[in-house]
Parts: C-alpha cells; structure tokens; sequence
C-alpha cells in the first residue's frame, strides 16, 4: 500500500550531492522492489554500504519436508515449539510452498551479537507473547502482545526482547505483503469500508546511525540458504531516508471487525494479501443478528486453498478442545467445518471474545518433519460424533 515516510536528515533533491556539517560526503542507496517498479525508499549513508571485508562459510536452512502431498486435517501444538536463545534458531518452519513459509519461533534473548536480512522474502512477524523493539537500518518499532510487524525484503534489522518469555507467528511471502486492494482507492489511500486505515498503521519512529568501523556480520537469507557477511561499518548508518518501502506495525486490536445479519465470510477478516496467499484477522466482535442467525461458520470444502488458523486468545468457538498457541491446516479438497455440537452450542449466542490469525493459501502447503512431532494425529478424526 502505497505511504510515504521520511525520518532523519535528507538533500532537497534526490540524486544530488549531499554533505554532513564537517564536509563529509553521505552516499545515496535506492532501497527498492520490482526492480526499479516497486516500492522503494532513498537511503543516506555516513559510509558506502557496500564494503566487505569477508564472506565467512554459508550453510543451509531449508526446511525439512515430511509430507509433499498432504491431504491430511492437523492440529499442530505450537506452543509444544522448544524455545531457543538465538532468533534465528528459534524460528521453526511448520507448513511451506513456492510462495509463503510458516514458523512459529520462541526465542529468549535479543538478537544483538549479528545482523540479520532475509533477501527471499516478506516477512510478517505476529507478536503473541512478548514486548520490545524491533530495529532496523530505517528506524525502530516498539512492539506488543497482538502487533504484526511487517518487515519488508532486504530489511537488515535486530531485535530487542524484555522479557525470555516470547511467542511468534512468522509468515514468509515469496512476494510483496500489502493491504487488500479493495480496501484502497486508486490514489492507494484507504476507503470508508476498509477495518483500518492509515492511522492504525506505524512505521518506523526512532533512527539510530551510526558512523562506526569495524567487523559487523549480518546473515543474508537467500534461497534458503544463510550467507554470512562481515562488513567494514555498522550496517545502521543511515542519517535518513524518504519513500515508501519501510517496516511498519498494526495491532490485530485496531481491526474492526465487519458483521451482518447472517454469517459473513472469511475475506470480511482479510488483512494482508501476496501473490499466492491472505492473511486475515479474527477478532472480538458481535454475531450475527438475524433471529435465526447461526453464528457458527458453516461447512465449506476449500478447493482451492489450504486454511491455517493460528488461535491467539478467547473461546474458539467452533473447535472443540483447541488451546492457545495451537495451528490448525484443513488442507483443500474436502469439506471441514464446526466440530460436533459447535453449531448448537453457538445459536442464541451475541458475541465472540475469539482471536486468531488465518493463512488462506492458493498452493498446498507441504508439512515439515518438525509439524509432525508437534502434530495430534487424531485430529482429523475429531468431526466423528
């Protein structure tokens, strides 16, 4: 979605020479997508950000596939997800195609001793437990309990964590992460109907630069496998920036939930779309208000789409025995819907205290090794009354 930002110092003209106040050159760096047809942000640097001193050895971080075909209904427990010190190797692929890669992560400390800059794809980084900052080369973003973080391709960024106790949902995109397009008018701004806007929208508020030299390594993500790089200055070098390819935060609370009479479908809680996949929002809200409205989503065969429902918070009101934390894949190609007795139990009821993340995906998704030791293997026996 189309948002200019700007932060820090920047010339009046682009491509122009540009000087600190001791008469030193900044050197100008396009930070952009598509080639040069996608978003992008200008960058001025206190040093060129190009200098390497060494390439040290790459290894690989491709998931581990168990399942290529699967046709199978899980329930995969993602707080049963080891944590681990490091970032990096708390993230945890579950589920994965050619467009979208999803992880649930746990780590305990901040990532302080490297850098890091995933060139393959987009990331949305959902804050489930845990606070902190996220900083980047283009500003820093504090964070909470319910926050995406959507950080952009090419970001180089750390993160800071308060606390040992913190829970992630990561989704992967292959291609650009935007706001849906029915949501925006042809300017990209916003519309009326949209369940946010702008204004719950955050980009990065604090920049820090840095002028320093020395052996700084940042791991590069680049066809699943990690390159290692170590630089001749502090990767945060940025004394400013303008454009419209930034991080930025929205909090799965400023949602507005749209509702009806009768039962709405599941793109009312899109949030995010990509090339191959949606994201959507399921959050507190009022049912349905027809008298004989049934508040339970009814049975629906995803044909063309594999469904992840990642469960937050609340009463998950159409699963039996679901747990926070928890990921549920109804694979397409057959019907699922409310467990037994869900249906019932919702008729008559005015509201919903549910939150949950939902991954729609175009492609099926193949289940990694590690899915399957975290998986309830009688889940898809759960429908028998």
């Amino acid at each position: 979605m189309p948002r200019y930002h700007q932060l820090g110092s920047i010339p009046p003209k682009r491509h122009t020479i540009f000087k600190s106040d001791q008469g030193e050159y900044y050197y100008e760096e396009l930070f952009g997508t598509i080639g040069f047809d996608g978003m992008s942000s200008l960058l001025y640097h206190t040093q060129r950000p190009t200098q390497v001193k060494k390439v040290l050895e790459s290894y690989d971080v491709a998931p581990k596939i168990a399942v290529d075909k699967n046709m199978k209904s899980l329930n995969l427990k993602g707080f049963d997800v080891k944590k681990a010190k490091d970032y990096l190797d708390s993230r945890t692929p579950l589920l994965v195609n050619s467009d979208c890669q999803i992880s649930l992560a746990a780590p305990t400390d901040s990532l302080r001793d490297y850098f890091y800059r995933n060139t393959d794809s987009d990331e949305v980084v959902f804050i489930h437990k845990g606070t902190g900052k996220l900083r980047t080369f283009l500003g820093n973003i504090d964070f909470k309990y319910g926050d995406y973080l959507v950080i952009p391709r090419g970001m180089i960024y750390q993160i800071d964590f308060d606390t040992t106790d913190n829970r992630l949902f990561i989704v992967e995109s292959k291609s650009p992460i935007y706001t849906p397009k029915r949501y925006r008018n042809w300017f990209g701004q916003h519309l009326e109907h949209a369940p946010f806007c702008e204004r719950d929208m955050h980009g990065p508020y604090e920049l820090e630069t840095y002028n320093e030299a020395g052996d700084f390594l940042i791991k590069v993500k680049k066809q699943d496998v990690m390159h290692q790089y170590i630089y001749a200055y502090h990767p945060f070098s940025v004394v400013g920036w303008d454009g419209y390819n930034f991080p930025y935060k929205l909090s799965i609370h400023d949602f507005e939930p749209i509702t009806g009479r009768v039962h709405q479908p599941p793109p009312v809680h899109q949030t995010f779309e990509a090339a191959g996949f949606v994201i959507c929002s399921f959050v507190p809200r009022l049912y349905d208000y027809h008298p004989k409205a049934i508040p339970a989503p009814y049975n629906h065969s995803n044909i063309d789409s594999d469904e992840v429902l990642y469960y937050v918070d609340g009463d998950f009101m159409s699963r039996n025995n679901i747990d926070k934390g928890q990921i549920t894949l109804h694979p397409a190609g057959i019907p699922h819907g409310p467990h037994p007795g869900a249906m019932e139990r919702s008729i008559g009821q005015t509201e919903t205290e549910e939150l949950a993340v939902m991954v729609d995906t175009f492609k099926p998704l193949k289940v990694t090794e590690y899915a399957l030791k975290i998986s309830n293997d009688d889940y898809y026996k759960s429908w028998t009354a």
